[in-house]
């Protein structure tokens, strides 16, 4: 197939920057604070507004964030963390820099989502092992909400506590609370990386209700360095002391991320209506074909980071066929994800082809079609048309 010569290339993913996000990161070019200055707790507390969480500690990266997290709940060597194998391999990669083990529960094909029953089902069969996780850290993909009840009752049940990655996720709700409160979890993380619901150019931002985890990750975001002399070890013989107490690490998001993250967080509801109309859009386009979208549960309102859809035939060949020929439209579908446990560096673990058939299944299967603020009703129809000659 020919590349589309009216709209060049279609990414599945872009970001979008008004005149007014600019000017607010000239205010900070032209300030006295390119870093450690007034924005980054000025974006923290707008974001503790939005999300209805107590504390927000802004990161470089939601990889950081996720580290940081895993870190202020105690996750050592020893340990389990489970997360999906349908993620980035942020989610389960930090449990490695912490020295801990990992393991994955399935999904549940319909929503791509961890499910319930069977992290219900492995957490019995752990109690009896003696390998229950420390921390499970449920993925909201696509920006739909995980059962956060149902696994918060769970982590009462067998004791472990939850870092929700919501990576993919702000501006969405659960039971018609926003993503982020820490309703159900000890901690929940977010990403800003361009191509998500807002961006920092790269960022995260880590919410909880818990005052000392907060604390300690804000030291641990600075190289475990303290300036409050309140906290001192010792008594100080200057005001230039500070103290190191911990192994730290340089996680810290600068103001310029945190200028324009502040002014893309007033537009983050009309930016979540938006992508939920264009998810709507690509619904009535490809209604009657042979693919399936993934499903939105009654009690959550999507972000929709991702317009994820599976194809009815889960023949690999065809999947491939499929995706290549959308790439030589012009069009930037992209897999969202291949299985963690399938990566080479995983399988070093001991895992392996097999070990969870509904991720696999899934990822033999699914395509992420173009969906971005701007994208035009021509482009998606174009999408749209490209994916049906393809599959009919």
């Amino acid at each position: 197939m020919n590349a589309n010569p009216n709209y060049g290339f279609i990414p599945y993913g872009k970001h979008k920057l008004t005149d007014e996000d600019k000017k607010e990161v000239l205010k900070v070019l032209n300030s006295q604070f390119l870093t450690q200055g007034p924005a980054v707790p000025s974006f923290e507390k707008e974001i503790t507004l939005k999300v209805g969480a107590k504390e927000a500690i802004a990161v470089n990266s939601a990889t950081s964030g996720l580290h940081l997290s895993c870190l202020a709940l105690g996750l050592s060597k020893g340990d389990y963390l489970w997360t999906t194998p349908i993620t980035f391999v942020a989610s389960a990669n930090c449990a490695l820099y912490c020295g801990a083990k990992i393991d994955f529960v399935d999904i549940n094909p319909k929503t791509g989502l961890i499910c319930t029953n069977a992290l219900e089902e492995k957490l019995k069969k752990a109690r009896k092992a003696n390998s229950l996780p420390k921390i499970v850290i449920p993925v909201h993909l696509s920006g739909t909400s995980c059962d956060m009840k149902k696994i918060h009752d769970l982590s009462i049940k067998y004791g472990f506590k939850i870092i929700e990655d919501a990576s993919h996720a702000i501006g969405g709700k659960y039971k018609n609370i926003p993503v982020g409160s820490c309703k159900y979890s000890e901690i929940t993380v977010f990403s800003f990386h361009p191509v998500k619901i807002i961006t920092t150019g790269e960022g995260g931002i880590i919410s909880t209700n818990n005052k000392k985890v907060a604390k300690l990750i804000r030291n641990l975001r600075s190289h475990g360095i303290t300036k409050d002399k309140n906290d001192f070890k010792y008594e100080p013989k200057g005001s230039w002391v500070y103290e190191q107490q911990y192994l730290g690490y340089n996680y810290r998001m600068n103001d310029i991320q945190a200028a324009l993250g502040l002014s893309q967080l007033k537009r983050l509801e009309i930016i979540v209506e938006k992508r939920n109309q264009l998810l709507e859009s690509y619904k009535t386009l490809l209604k009657g074909l042979p693919l399936k979208f993934l499903e939105i549960p009654k009690n959550v309102i999507s972000s929709v980071h991702l317009c994820v859809i599976r194809l009815e035939n889960k023949n690999e060949k065809f999947h491939k066929k499929v995706f290549e020929g959308m790439k030589s439209a012009n069009i930037g579908v992209q897999l969202h994800y291949l299985p963690v446990h399938l990566h080479p560096f995983y399988q070093n673990f001991g895992f392996s082809e097999g070990d969870f058939p509904n991720a696999e299944s899934y990822s033999s299967c699914a395509l992420s079609l173009p969906l971005f603020f701007d994208i035009s009703n021509d482009e998606q129809k174009y999408v749209a048309e490209t994916l049906k000659g393809l599959i009919t």
